[in-house]
C-alpha cells in the first residue's frame, strides 16, 4: 500500500475514451475502469509509448493520501433518512462494493467513482480531534450520530490508522449515541467501547448482509468480508450485549432477492435483534459500473435485473424522489415488502427497537478546568 501525505490534492489527467482495464490488473477489486466522474472534461488511461519493448503493467495498487480536515460533522437534510447528521472518517472504500450509492462521491475530488473509488483513498487524521470541538460547542444540540451511511469506517486501512477507535473514544466521553453500519471485521476491535456504550443505551450496530453465496460476494463485493464471516461479527457482537441490526441492503432483482428469507433466518440465529431492507439503488456513475459488472459476471442475467429495477422507478435505471429511492415502486418492491415483513414477524425480530439515549450527553471538563459548582 502507497501512503502520501499532501494537505491539498492535485490530479493530472489526459484526454481519451473511456477503457475497460484488463483483469489480471484489477484482482480483487470491483470495477473495471476509472472513467472519470461527471465534473471531468478529461480522463485516465494507459497508453503504450510506441517502443517496441513487452512492459506488462503492474497491478493496480491501493494508495492513500491524508485530508486536513475543517469540520467532523456533515449534517444531512434528507426527509427519508432517520438521522440529520453524519461523520465519515475515510473517502472512498477497499471494500470495492460495485453497487456502492456512494461511489459518485469520489467525483467531487476529481476521481474516478470506478476503480478510484476503491483504490485512491483519503483518510482524515485529526477528525476525532474536530469532532470533540464541535461536541463543546455551546450551540451544539445533541442527537444520534451515523457512521458508515457514506463509507465503512472499518474497512482495512483503519487497521492502520485507528480513526474510529478515536472517534469513538470521543463519544464515549461524551455520552453520545451513535449508529454505526459496516461490513468489517475491525468492528470487533472495538468492543471494549462499544459493550460499555451498549449498556448505557447508546450504540446500535448495523451488519449488512447482501448475500450467503461466497462467490457471488467475492465478485460483487470483492475486499469485504465473506458472508459466514459476517454472521460471525453479529455474533460476537451480540453476545457482548451490543444490538445489531441485520441490514439485508442491497437487495438485487434477480440476482439475490431469492435469498431474502435465508439470510433473515441466519441472521436471526446469529443473534441479530432487528432487520432492515434497502433495494439495490444505482445514481449517477453507479449505473454504467453496475450494468458493465454485469456484463462481466452475470451477461445472462442483465436484462432481467435492469427491466426489474426500472419497473421501480418509472422507466429508469434509478429514481432519487424521497421516499421512494430506497425501495422502488410497483408491484415488484411490494412484493419484496410483503415478505421481508412475513419473515420478519415469524423469526420475531424487533420492528421498533429502542430509540438512542441523548439525556446522558455530558460535556467533559477539559484538564486543568476549575469545576462548577452546580
Amino acid at each position: 500500500m502507497l501512503i502520501v501525505r499532501v494537505s491539498v490534492l492535485f490530479y493530472i489527467c489526459a484526454m481519451c475514451a473511456n477503457v475497460v482495464i484488463p483483469s489480471d490488473r484489477r484482482p480483487g477489486r470491483g470495477a473495471a475502469s476509472r472513467d472519470s466522474g461527471r465534473f471531468e472534461t478529461f480522463s485516465r488511461s494507459d497508453d503504450h509509448d510506441g517502443w517496441d519493448i513487452d512492459e506488462p503493467l503492474p497491478p493496480v495498487r491501493t494508495e492513500v493520501t491524508e485530508e486536513r480536515i475543517t469540520k467532523a460533522m456533515n449534517y444531512v437534510r434528507s426527509p427519508d433518512l432517520p438521522f440529520d447528521r453524519t461523520i465519515n472518517p475515510y473517502r472512498g472504500c477497499e471494500h470495492g462494493c460495485i453497487y456502492c450509492f456512494a461511489r459518485p462521491t469520489h467525483a467531487f475530488l476529481g476521481l474516478s467513482p470506478g476503480l478510484d473509488f476503491e483504490t485512491r483513498l483519503v483518510a482524515r487524521p485529526g477528525i476525532a480531534k474536530g469532532l470533540e470541538k464541535e461536541l463543546r460547542s455551546k450551540r451544539y444540540s445533541c442527537a444520534p450520530l451515523s457512521i458508515g451511511s457514506n463509507t465503512d469506517p472499518y474497512q482495512p486501512i483503519e487497521k492502520r490508522y485507528a480513526l474510529m477507535r478515536d472517534i469513538l473514544e470521543v463519544l464515549d466521553r461524551f455520552n453520545h449515541p451513535v449508529a454505526i453500519v459496516t461490513k468489517g471485521t475491525l468492528v470487533e476491535r472495538d468492543i471494549d467501547l462499544l459493550a460499555p456504550m451498549a449498556e448505557r443505551g447508546l450504540v446500535r450496530v448495523g451488519i449488512s448482509v447482501t448475500t450467503l453465496d461466497a462467490d457471488l460476494s467475492r465478485r460483487m463485493e470483492p475486499r469485504a468480508p465473506s458472508p459466514k464471516r459476517r454472521l460471525a461479527i453479529i455474533r460476537n457482537l451480540r453476545s457482548a450485549g451490543i444490538p445489531v441490526r441485520l441490514m439485508v441492503s442491497p437487495i438485487v432483482p434477480a440476482l439475490t432477492d431469492p435469498e431474502l428469507e435465508a439470510i433473515m433466518s441466519e441472521g436471526r440465529a446469529a443473534g441479530a435483534d432487528a432487520a432492515s431492507w434497502i433495494m439495490l439503488r444505482l445514481p449517477l456513475e453507479v449505473s454504467p459500473l453496475w450494468r458493465d459488472w454485469l456484463e462481466e459476471h452475470y451477461p445472462g442475467r442483465k436484462d432481467r435485473v435492469m427491466a426489474r429495477l426500472r419497473e421501480m422507478h418509472d422507466g429508469k435505471d434509478y429514481s432519487a424522489t424521497w421516499g421512494h429511492r430506497m425501495r422502488g415502486e410497483g408491484h415488484y418492491a411490494r412484493l419484496i415488502g410483503q415478505r421481508f415483513e412475513l419473515v420478519r414477524n415469524r423469526l420475531g425480530f424487533d420492528p421498533s427497537p429502542p430509540a438512542l439515549r441523548r439525556d446522558l450527553f455530558r460535556v467533559p471538563e477539559l484538564p486543568g478546568t476549575q469545576l462548577s459548582l452546580f
